[in-house]
């Protein structure tokens, strides 16, 4: 069990960089320090390095950043009691390509277990039994020991650009405005796709969908907003040291 006490010490030392700490449980990380809005979980075993702590009188959270994919998010000072330090730093894992391909049935089958499981969509969701769609594909590649950045977005920016006629089972499909993806599904093969879309625009959970229009109003709506397909090439290397 980590303090606050032990945190200020941490930060303040001139090893503060090198304070790196163990979930023990899954854990909430949130947009504000209010806690008012999921960004993303942690779960548990994952690791993360505590970056600032509001001098305030009516403390509510710390701003934590997590090791394996760089997010940051406020954590709530309740969930303290659920870290520990870490006995060694995290190493991220470097797979080829061919080490990630014989990978990717177990995390298509990670997929399609957490669609059979009762759940519904979840902003900020990736430790189930609910997701949302960049934390559905971030969760079962993890499964298998492969990381992924966390939003969508980061996600299309991190995989290789392929036609759709190259894609194979294991890739991943993008969907958005020109701005940037704001949706992400798994390639199934067959011509179908797994994605946790929400309760306004999907059906507020996983599902399958063509890769193509048919009629159905779910698949129909994020096929208008195709931006294009990604291969996962290796496994996701923080950009600094946690």
């Amino acid at each position: 069990m980590v303090s606050l006490q032990q945190l200020r010490t941490a930060l303040s030392s001139e090893r503060s960089y090198s304070a790196e700490y163990r979930c023990q449980r899954d854990l909430n990380l949130y947009k504000t320090p209010q806690q008012e809005s999921l960004v993303t979980q942690a779960a548990a075993g994952r690791h993360l390095r505590v970056t600032a702590i509001p001098d305030e009188e009516d403390l509510r959270a710390v701003w934590v950043s997590l090791c394996e994919d760089d997010y940051p998010g406020w954590l709530a000072i309740a969930d303290l009691d659920a870290l520990v330090l870490a006995s060694e730093p995290y190493q991220a894992p470097v797979l080829a390509r061919s080490q990630i391909e014989a990978r990717l049935p177990g995390a298509i089958a990670f997929a399609e277990a957490a669609m059979a499981q009762p759940h519904e969509y979840l902003w900020g969701g990736t430790v189930g039994p609910s997701y949302d769609c960049s934390g559905l594909m971030q969760a079962a590649f993890r499964s298998v020991g492969v990381q992924l950045p966390r939003d969508a977005y980061q996600q299309e920016a991190f995989t290789q650009a392929i036609a759709l006629e190259a894609v194979q089972p294991g890739d991943l499909v993008f969907f958005g405005p020109p701005e940037k993806a704001t949706h992400v599904g798994l390639c199934l093969g067959d011509g179908r796709y797994l994605h946790s879309s929400g309760k306004d625009l999907g059906r507020n959970g996983i599902g399958i969908d063509p890769l193509g229009q048919t009629g159905e109003p779910v698949g129909d709506r994020y096929w208008e907003q195709l931006r294009g397909f990604g291969r996962v090439m290796a496994s996701y290397q923080p950009r600094a040291m946690c």
